[in-house]
């Protein structure tokens, strides 16, 4: 039947609409006139969301967010706040009781094929606010009953491929976004955008830690600190992998054209806006002249 669905979807809609074939006609939403959905009906049942606006400027002060890469093997996260915010994105769940997640995101749905123990440990944590696309969506309430799902879920959109909106190109994005004071672009690359306003939309440079710090700005915090953030040795294990375990990592060929110039428009757009990003990867790959990097018993001491 969802093949069915999925031709009529095809033959019914150009082509630009095709990213949503998966989804219709089992998700229904209406949006909220600042944009973002405010309701979801999958499958007929309702599902609870945690409204984008409600969270806009819900936070303050630091924030640590946990990237994947082998560096956090050597991280001391002892030192951190016990009240601090952390956020984890794919498979950092596995630092659950060296830190105390509260925010978490997950965009890959390669990654909810493939570490679907993670998925289930995290959206049974009622503590956190899950932020992850309606495919997310789709994938938990189409493998967990209801009662399993006890975390909070902020659904979140690529800014390009919005549900049942047309898709819009690279080349069409400075037309589109031009207009709207809440995206900025890169000045060599317009392609390459950074949005302080995530109700319409998140922008996409290859790497969840670029939408993950879109979302940071969003709940309103001032210092965010990322751990993992290595962006080198791509060949390596994550720090929770194994050489058995390992996913294909897809970084190496965007770093240096997209990866790091988006970085660096987002780090200009946060400081513009009073919001600094400390790198605590000592080995990482992206330049100082971007994050500073900083280590993290030398910031708590400061």
């Amino acid at each position: 039947m969802g093949s069915l669905f999925k031709q009529i979807y095809r033959y019914t809609r150009p082509r630009a609409f095709r990213h949503n074939e998966n989804l219709w006609p089992w998700a229904k939403i209406t949006r909220a006139q600042t944009g973002e959905i405010r309701s979801l009906k999958y499958k007929g049942i309702a599902v609870p969301l945690a409204g984008l606006s409600d969270l806009k400027n819900r936070y303050q002060g630091d924030v640590l967010l946990t990237a994947t890469g082998p560096s956090t093997k050597k991280m001391d996260f002892s030192v951190v706040p016990e009240t601090m915010p952390v956020m984890g994105v794919n498979g950092a769940y596995v630092l659950q009781g060296q830190v105390r997640y509260s925010l978490y995101i997950v965009i890959d749905m390669e990654f909810f094929d493939s570490k679907p123990e993670t998925i289930t440990a995290v959206i049974s944590n009622p503590d956190i606010v899950f932020f992850t696309t309606l495919h997310g969506v789709a994938k938990i309430y189409d493998r967990h009953p209801q009662n399993e799902i006890l975390c909070q879920i902020a659904l979140i959109e690529d800014a390009c491929c919005r549900i049942y909106q047309g898709k819009i190109t690279d080349d069409a994005k400075w037309q589109a976004f031009k207009d709207n004071d809440t995206v900025s672009f890169d000045e060599k690359n317009s392609n390459i955008c950074f949005t302080t306003d995530i109700r319409n939309g998140i922008f996409d440079a290859g790497t969840v830690v670029y939408w993950a710090l879109q979302v940071l700005y969003f709940l309103g915090f001032n210092r965010i600190l990322i751990s993992g953030l290595d962006m080198n040795n791509f060949h390596q294990p994550r720090f929770y992998e194994s050489e058995h375990t390992q996913l294909p990592s897809y970084l190496e060929n965007k770093v240096e054209n997209i990866v790091f110039p988006a970085f660096s428009l987002a780090s200009r757009v946060l400081e513009q806006h009073g919001v600094y990003v400390f790198n605590l990867s000592q080995e990482s790959a992206v330049p100082e002249l971007i994050f500073k990097k900083v280590k993290l018993h030398v910031l708590f001491k400061e």
